[in-house]
């Protein structure tokens, strides 16, 4: 276990959820909340995935466990992984009898299914949350041993119980809406003469992204910036001193950089992740999607990314469409059209997801 600094209220609640940044950024959110409410919290996931750094800053008991990815397709890999579950399930079961939690809440992931399985046999309270229109392979397993499913998009209620839904939202960090604009263009060296663009390929990055916008820089350098947020392992250092672009692999919700640097986009071209699309909508970017393809996913993002063009959010370019000529035209006409994409996502209403969220935990606690 890493040890830090725990409140000293009386119920405890156990965190999980991991994979990617997703999994792990609305956690991340609800943390200060449920701190000031006088919870100890302790977080349960692998040891050298992507959530042990992102909660390691924060300063919470952090207990790592063996995992195995859950895929959908066959691989050898699948029967490998099957001991590294059970394992996790061994190793989740003595943290739980150890640590006592009054709840778990799981914010998915493959990482969480062992967690959810020890929790369900000791009896603990499980409160789990679906950000995607369609529930991800982790919670689909998790969902006849949880309490209370707490659900993003309306479009998904259908997918869980009448007694088990809640509607919630998904919960958004106060201090990503704090940027400071100058201070944004400051970190990437850039100017104020020229708009932003900002480009984010999720915490794990995207080779097809990645490689097609640094294949249209020389085009679209000569009238924006762009702030390339590619993922780790993804940085390209022969693009380092070339003006007008920064690249950054990844920049974690904590840290007030990504505040600024949001603050200083001008647009976004991004996944189609749950979390990403309301932030989007909460700091009101225009914003050019490109979702997962189904060959990579199981369509999730595409159906994320509907729903916002539907809501007149965002605008879609598919991943099997995206071409330099086609990447830069769709930039273009999203540039055009920005001052109407911002108006209709500033009279959208205030997300509340984050006492929602911790109001359904405590009731199940």
């Amino acid at each position: 276990m890493t040890k830090g600094v725990l409140s000293c209220g009386s119920k405890k609640i156990a965190l999980t959820g991991g994979g990617s940044a997703g999994h792990v950024t609305p956690i991340v959110t609800i943390i200060p909340e449920l701190l000031a409410r006088g919870y100890e919290l302790h977080y349960i996931g692998t040891a050298r995935g992507i959530e042990r750094v992102i909660i390691k800053p924060l300063n919470i008991a952090y207990h790592p466990i063996p995992a195995g990815k859950l895929r959908r397709y066959f691989s050898i890999k699948n029967l490998t992984d099957i001991f590294r579950v059970i394992m996790g399930c061994y190793r989740s079961w003595r943290i739980l009898s150890e640590i006592k939690p009054h709840v778990i809440f799981s914010k998915g992931g493959f990482v969480s299914v062992p967690v959810i399985a020890a929790a369900w046999l000791r009896r603990v309270p499980i409160v789990i949350h679906e950000s995607d229109m369609t529930p991800g392979l982790a919670n689909r397993i998790s969902l006849p041993f949880v309490r209370k499913v707490c659900y993003t998009f309306p479009e998904t209620a259908g997918y869980f119980p009448l007694d088990k839904r809640v509607l919630t939202g998904i919960p958004i960090s106060p201090k990503l809406l704090q940027g400071d604009a100058d201070q944004g263009r400051k970190r990437c060296r850039f100017t104020d003469r020229k708009p932003v663009i900002m480009v984010i390929g999720g915490s794990l990055g995207s080779r097809v992204l990645n490689r097609i916008v640094r294949q249209s820089l020389s085009s679209l350098s000569e009238r924006y910036q762009i702030c390339h947020i590619c993922g780790n392992g993804n940085l390209d250092s022969s693009l380092d001193q070339m003006e007008g672009y920064c690249q950054f692999e990844f920049v974690d919700h904590e840290n007030k950089m990504l505040a600024d640097l949001f603050a200083a986009a001008d647009l976004v071209v991004s996944r189609a992740g749950a979390t990403i699309l309301f932030e989007l909508l909460s700091l009101a970017k225009p914003n050019l999607l490109i979702p997962l393809s189904k060959k990579a996913s199981r369509g999730d993002q595409i159906r994320n990314a509907r729903s916002f063009q539907k809501q007149g959010y965002s605008k879609i370019l598919p991943e099997e469409d995206l071409t330099q000529d086609r990447l830069i035209d769709q930039i273009e006409q999203l540039y055009r059209q920005r001052e109407m994409f911002a108006e209709r996502m500033k009279n959208r209403r205030r997300n509340k997801a984050v006492n929602k969220l911790i109001d359904v935990i405590e009731a199940t606690a």
